[in-house]
C-alpha cells in the first residue's frame, strides 16, 4: 500500500465516546459515523422521554460530531434511520425537519427488532470530506455536492434520490413505489423486487450513469424467507450489460431482516454507486477512466449472488460475512464467540487477499440475532480492533440467512485508489 491517505480517527467530548469504535473515521473525501444512540453525552444514559426526544438526541449528537471536526449539517451525504417501532416515523420526521430545513440529503429508514441500550431509535450519517485525508498535499475543498431527483422515480419531500460527492453516488433507499401513482406495486414480493431495482435504475439513469457502476447493494427484507424470490429478481438485473455479464460482474451486497419497512412494503433496497468523472471541480474524465475493482478469495465464501469486495477509487465495499468456514461451507461450530470470530476471520481474508489490512477498516455493521449478545461480540470484536477505530453499527434482527446469530459487513480504505483503464 501506499501511503498517500490515512485513515483519521476522531471523537469529541460532545458527543457519546465508546472505548470500542471511534465516532468518526474519515478516508479521503468521506467521513464515516458510527450510528449515534439516543445518548446524552453528560451522563452515558439514555435520555428521559419517548421517540421524539430520543431522536433529537440522536440528531444532536451527530450535529455535536460534524461540527467538531469543522463540518456542517449541510455536508451530510447519507442517512440511515434505525427504529424499533415503525409507527414512530412519523414523529421521527417530525425531528429530522429541524436538522434538515433546506437540503435534504439520500435518507434510508428501516424498523430492526432491537437496538443496544434498548433504544427506540439510532441514527447514523455519512458526511462529506472535501479536504480529503491526503497529508500535506492541498486538495479541492470546494467540492461541491450534486443533488438530484428525477420525476420518473419516486420522490420524497424528505430526502434527495441520489447525492453525488467526489467519486460516490449515494442512493436513497428504494421503496417498491410506480413513481406513476405513488403507491406500491400491485403484487407480491416479485413485483416489489422489481419496482424496487427499476426505481434504482431510472434514477441512474436520469444521471447518466450505467446499472453496472453499482458498487453495493442492501436489500431489506420483511421475510428473510422472501430471499429466493428476491434472488431471482435480482440475477435479471444484474449483471446488466454486454460487459459486465463477460466477467460475471455482481456488486458487493447485505441482505438484512427489517422488522418492517414503511408503507408496509416487503422489501426496500439501496445502492451505493461509482461516480468516475467525480464532482466539480474535479478534473473531467471519462466515468470509466476509474475502474470497479472487484475480488474474491477462496479463503473466505464465495457467492454467485455477490462480489466479496468491491473496490473504486479510494473505498473497498466489503458483502455481509455469515459464520461460515470457507473449507466445509457451512456455519461454524460454536456459539456466538466464535460466529463473530468466523465472521471477522472472514472479513480479514478478504481485505488481505486485495492487499490491505484490517487497520484500514473505516466503518463495521454488525447485524445480530440477539442483541443480548453484544458484550460476547464485543470480547471478539476487541481482538481485531484493539484501538477502536472502525466507525460501527449495531443492529439487532430477527432472523439472519442460514440461521446464523451474527452476520457483518465493511467498508475499507483503498489509499491507492483504483487505476484508470490504459
Amino acid at each position: 500500500m501506499s501511503n498517500d491517505n490515512v485513515v483519521l480517527a476522531r471523537n469529541t467530548e460532545n458527543a457519546p465516546k465508546s472505548s470500542i469504535s471511534s465516532q468518526t473515521v474519515a478516508f479521503s473525501h468521506y467521513n464515516n459515523l458510527s450510528a449515534q444512540l439516543p445518548i446524552d453525552p453528560q451522563t452515558g444514559n439514555l435520555v428521559s422521554g419517548g421517540i421524539k426526544e430520543q431522536a433529537e438526541q440522536c440528531f444532536k449528537n451527530i450535529k455535536s460530531i460534524v461540527e467538531s471536526i469543522e463540518h456542517t449539517m449541510n455536508d451530510v451525504i447519507r442517512i440511515t434511520i434505525f427504529v424499533k417501532n415503525i409507527k414512530d416515523v412519523d414523529a421521527v420526521n417530525e425531528v429530522y425537519k429541524t436538522f434538515f430545513a433546506t437540503y435534504l440529503p439520500s435518507r434510508t429508514v428501516v424498523a430492526v427488532n432491537a437496538l443496544p441500550m434498548n433504544a427506540l431509535v439510532q441514527v447514523e450519517a455519512l458526511v462529506s470530506n472535501g479536504v480529503g485525508t491526503i497529508p500535506n498535499a492541498p486538495q479541492a475543498g470546494d467540492l461541491i455536492k450534486l443533488t438530484n431527483n428525477t420525476s420518473k422515480a419516486p420522490i420524497c419531500p424528505l430526502s434527495t434520490q441520489t447525492v453525488a460527492f467526489s467519486h460516490y453516488n449515494n442512493i436513497s433507499a428504494q421503496l417498491p413505489i410506480d413513481p406513476s401513482t405513488g403507491r406500491l406495486v400491485i403484487g407480491g414480493v416479485k413485483e416489489q423486487t422489481r419496482q424496487c431495482l427499476k426505481n434504482i435504475k431510472t434514477i441512474l439513469e436520469s444521471i447518466d450513469v450505467p446499472f453496472d457502476d453499482i458498487v453495493k447493494v442492501t436489500i431489506f427484507l420483511k421475510n428473510l424467507s422472501d430471499a429466493d424470490t428476491v434472488n431471482e429478481v435480482y440475477t435479471t438485473f444484474f449483471p446488466d450489460s454486454a460487459i459486465a455479464r463477460a466477467v460475471a460482474y455482481v456488486p458487493a451486497r447485505t441482505v438484512v431482516s427489517a422488522s418492517a419497512l414503511p408503507m408496509d412494503a416487503l422489501v426496500q433496497i439501496e445502492a451505493v454507486v461509482s461516480h468516475g468523472d467525480g464532482t466539480p471541480p474535479q478534473a473531467i474524465e471519462d466515468r470509466h477512466g476509474i475502474i470497479v475493482e472487484a475480488n474474491n478469495t477462496k479463503d473466505a465464501p464465495i457467492s454467485s449472488l455477490s462480489t466479496q469486495t468491491v473496490a473504486f477509487s479510494h473505498y473497498n465495499n466489503i458483502s455481509a460475512q455469515l459464520p461460515i468456514d470457507a473449507k466445509t461451507g457451512k456455519i461454524v461450530d460454536g456459539g456466538i464467540k466464535e460466529q463473530t470470530e468466523q465472521c471477522l476471520k472472514n472479513i480479514k481474508s478478504i481485505i488481505e487477499s486485495v492487499d490491505h489490512v484490517m487497520e484500514d477498516m473505516v466503518k463495521i455493521n454488525i447485524f445480530l440475532k440477539n442483541i443480548e449478545d453484544i458484550d460476547a461480540v464485543n470480547e471478539v470484536y476487541t481482538k481485531f480492533f484493539p484501538n477502536g477505530t472502525p466507525a460501527r453499527r449495531v443492529v439487532g434482527v430477527s432472523e439472519l440467512p442460514e440461521g446464523a446469530l451474527i452476520q457483518i459487513d465493511a467498508i475499507a480504505g483503498n489509499a491507492e485508489g483504483t487505476p484508470p483503464i490504459v
